[in-house]
């Protein structure tokens, strides 16, 4: 999936997510996009669902929010699990991956025999500008 195949709905919610200074819900997304026709909440999340599916958004499940992905251009389906520190003082939001991580808890489950399909890790806290 490339960015030129998005619609135009979803271009224009990639887009307000691309220019956000942290990570935005969709209420908000949808208050930026009112200008451009946007009326309902379901435009914004089909939208969103689809950038989703297509590895270009990520959902901030702790937070209900949405981030545009740091390398939409790496796919982050295969990235496997998908890391991300936001710090709970300024919102600011840092996407990481750790290979280390993703084959311990590939091996817990495989142990297990689970078959994981989708691994997202929110960690909460402090940025170090915060901490100072």
């Amino acid at each position: 999936m490339s960015l030129q195949s998005l619609t135009r709905n979803q271009s224009m919610v990639f887009d307000v997510l691309e220019k956000a200074e942290g990570p935005l819900s969709a209420y908000t997304i949808l208050d930026r996009l009112r200008d451009q026709g946007f009326r309902a909440p379901l435009q914004v999340y089909r939208a969103l669902d689809k950038l989703i599916e297509y590895g270009v958004v990520h959902r901030l499940e702790s937070i209900n929010s949405f981030v545009a992905c740091a390398h939409p251009q790496e796919n982050c389906h295969g990235h496997g699990t998908v890391a991300f520190a936001i710090c709970e003082s300024c919102g600011n939001v840092i996407e990481f991956h750790n290979h280390d991580v993703d084959h311990k808890l590939a091996d817990w489950a495989k142990s297990r025999g689970f078959k994981a399909e989708k691994t997202t890790i929110e960690i909460r806290g402090l940025c170090e500008n915060c901490q100072s």
